[in-house]
C-alpha cells in the first residue's frame, strides 16, 4: 500500500483533484468559511464524489501544521511518478531515438533544474512552480543541505510538487557528471561569469544549476559545470531570489526552444 501525505491550500488540492482524483482519500474544510471560492470548491469536490469532512480552524491547523491552509486540507495517497532520475532520462532518450529529428516534440530534449543548497521550503515551492510552467522534466537537489518536499512546499508550489519529479541525490557532483555522460550540457550560474544567460545556447539537452541567494553554487559544483553564466544585474541589488533567477533562466530556455 502506498504511503499517505497531507496537502493544503486550494491550488495544491485542485491540481490533485485534476490529475489524480482517485488518490484523494478525504478532504477537510472549514465550515465557517462561506465565501464563493469555498462554496465552488466544496461543490466541485462533492460532484466528484470526494469524502468531505466538516472541520474548524483548530483541526485544520493541526492537520496542516500551520495556519496557511486557506480552509482546506486533504489526505492523499503518495504518487510515484518515476522511480529514478535514470528512468526518467532513459524514457526521454527513447522518445528521441524513436522519432525523426524533424518530428521531435519540444519535450524530448531534457530541461533540468538543479538546486544547490536551497534550504527554504518557500523557495523550493516557488522553484517547482516555475519549473512546471517552463516544462522542466526534473528538479535535482543534494540530500544534504536542501529542502525536501513537505506540505509547505506543496502549498507554495500550487500543485507543481505533484507534477514535477524532484530527486534528492547523495552526491551532486557525481550526478552532474552522469548528466554530462548522457550528453546533457550542464550550465551553472555565477555572478563572476563573464558570459551572460542571453549568450548561452539553451536549445539542446540542458541542466541549469542555481544556488541559494547570496551563497550561490558551491565551488565543487561550479567546477563540475560545462560552463558558467551570469544573469545581468543593472540595478543596485547584487542578486536575485533563487526562484526568480530560476524563472529568468528557465523561461529564456523555453523562449529559445520555441522560437523558430
Amino acid at each position: 500500500m502506498s504511503s499517505q501525505k497531507v496537502l493544503f491550500g486550494f491550488h495544491a488540492i485542485n491540481v490533485r483533484l485534476k490529475t489524480s482524483p482517485k488518490s484523494v482519500i478525504e478532504i477537510y474544510f472549514d465550515t465557517s468559511r462561506k465565501d464563493a471560492r469555498m462554496r465552488q470548491f466544496v461543490a466541485k469536490a462533492s460532484d466528484m464524489g470526494m469524502r468531505l469532512i466538516e472541520s474548524d480552524n483548530e483541526r485544520l491547523v493541526k492537520l496542516a501544521g500551520g495556519h496557511g491552509h486557506q480552509g482546506v486540507v486533504a489526505k492523499v495517497q503518495e504518487i510515484v511518478q518515476v522511480h529514478s532520475l535514470d528512468e526518467l532520462l532513459e524514457n526521454l532518450e527513447q522518445i528521441n531515438e524513436s522519432t525523426l529529428a524533424s518530428e521531435r516534440v519540444l519535450t524530448s530534449n531534457p530541461l533540468i533544474l538543479v538546486l544547490d543548497g536551497v534550504t527554504d521550503p518557500h523557495n523550493l515551492g516557488a522553484c517547482l512552480r516555475v519549473a512546471d510552467g517552463a516544462g522542466v522534466h526534473a528538479v535535482i537537489a543534494p540530500k544534504d543541505n536542501a529542502a525536501g518536499i513537505n506540505a509547505t512546499v506543496a502549498k507554495v508550489a500550487s500543485g507543481a510538487a505533484e507534477t514535477v519529479p524532484y530527486f534528492m541525490v547523495t552526491n551532486l557532483a557525481r550526478t552532474l557528471n552522469e548528466l554530462k555522460e548522457r550528453n546533457i550540457w550542464v550550465i551553472g550560474t555565477s555572478d563572476q561569469a563573464t558570459k551572460t544567460l542571453y549568450q548561452a545556447d539553451l536549445k539542446g539537452p540542458v541542466a541549469l544549476v542555481l544556488g541559494a541567494e547570496g551563497d550561490g553554487i558551491r565551488q565543487l559544483t561550479a567546477k563540475t559545470c560545462d560552463e558558467l553564466i551570469s544573469i545581468p544585474m543593472l540595478g543596485a541589488v547584487e542578486s536575485l531570489n533563487v526562484s526568480v533567477a530560476s524563472g529568468v533562466c528557465l523561461y529564456e530556455a523555453l523562449r529559445q526552444r520555441t522560437t523558430s
